[in-house]
């Protein structure tokens, strides 16, 4: 442990040395994802990828029968506390290996990539999908990083990354169509800050169906997103956040809608939707977590990383709102010394989301700098 803290003190650092004056828009610094760090990050999904317990399953139960131990309900995803974050756990390693291919375990990373994502554990959660009372098991949140997995994996041009986005391929397929069936019945957006909101579960799935190029999700994710949101004007920044959040509602909105509309579009709606965030005085302040012990509660730090990644995204997509990419700065920093603590409530999942937002902050800074060139 003692070692994982250095790691992290050392990213807390590096991330701090990116703040700068709000009356300095130019250069813009953000948060920069290096191999000392990604080596503390990838510590915390593999210390409980393989830990069953404690476990919250969601589970539907229909008769005795389905009561299960978890590795025998999931034996790829029963990890983590929960479903989910054991997907996006696994997730964080995919990620992390092919960007830094010489992670210090990156054999143990493989080893366990090899025994989770198996072909014969990928049907087994299949199954448990195609069970009775299960149709609906991790709509959208689990779903949407199944896809995400899939597409990480779709985009690493290794043996490995092959042969295991070929076992996960039934599960990527059945979330595929559970998407198809679900969205045209779907009349109302979810609107909440927690894992069943609609933006961010779309958004996950868009960016699949686009690098993979799925006409059809693409297409039908698309007419849902403008169906949702086209019309929304004025969301209330200031009911954010919930106690419980860790999505902001307003941001990921946005997100998504900069991601399948034209800049052009994207700026109309949004001018619209948050005009407050066109100010270069526009301000938000970090959300602030009361109890870190408590699951629930520390959600708040997840909602930091989510308003980084959208503020960063928005940024590239729109550059002249260069003034958010600090605010986001801002949040991110408030968050990722607490990615890593004594308790299991934030260490179970906080380190996928400071990835992504690390991920969205890279994204940008490359944008800023082929602009300037």
């Amino acid at each position: 442990m003692s070692r994982l803290i250095i790691s992290i003190l050392i990213l807390i650092s590096a991330c701090n040395q990116t703040q700068i004056p709000t009356e300095d828009l130019k250069p813009i610094a953000y948060p920069n994802l290096n191999l000392a760090q990604a080596d503390a990050l990838s510590l915390l999904p593999l210390a409980c990828l393989e830990t069953q317990y404690p476990n919250k399953l969601n589970q539907t139960l229909s008769d005795s029968s389905q009561i299960k131990q978890p590795k025998v309900l999931h034996p790829a995803f029963y990890g983590c506390f929960d479903w989910h974050s054991s997907v996006h756990g696994h997730w964080s390693l995919v990620y992390l290996l092919k960007k830094f291919p010489s992670l210090e375990n990156a054999e143990l990373i493989r080893n366990l990539l090899n025994d989770h994502l198996s072909a014969k554990n990928i049907i087994a959660e299949v199954n448990y999908f195609n069970e009775v009372g299960n149709q609906s098991f991790e709509r959208t949140y689990g779903w949407a990083w199944i896809l995400k997995l899939a597409e990480e994996l779709h985009t690493w041009n290794t043996p490995l990354a092959s042969r295991l986005e070929a076992n996960l391929q039934p599960l990527t397929d059945h979330i595929v169509h559970a998407y198809m069936n679900f969205l045209p019945k779907l009349i109302y957006p979810i609107r909440v800050g927690e894992h069943s909101n609609t933006a961010y579960g779309l958004s996950l799935a868009y960016d699949y169906a686009r690098v993979i190029d799925h006409k059809p999700l693409k297409q039908l994710i698309t007419s849902s997103v403008n169906r949702f949101y086209a019309k929304d004007q004025g969301c209330p920044l200031n009911w954010e956040p919930s106690g419980f959040d860790f999505l902001s509602p307003c941001f990921e909105e946005a997100n998504l809608m900069r991601k399948v509309n034209s800049p052009k579009v994207f700026k109309t709606w949004l001018t619209t939707f948050l005009p407050s965030i066109m100010q270069t005085n526009f301000q938000l302040a970090p959300a602030r977590v009361g109890d870190r012990t408590d699951g629930k509660l520390v959600h708040l730090d997840g909602l930091n990383f989510s308003r980084a990644w959208c503020l960063y995204g928005i940024t590239e997509t729109i550059p002249e709102y260069a003034h958010l990419s600090i605010i986001a700065n801002d949040h991110f920093n408030s968050s990722i010394n607490n990615v890593v603590d004594d308790h299991y409530a934030g260490a179970h999942w906080l380190a996928t989301f400071a990835i992504y937002a690390f991920d969205a902050s890279a994204s940008v800074n490359r944008t800023s700098t082929s602009q300037e060139n």
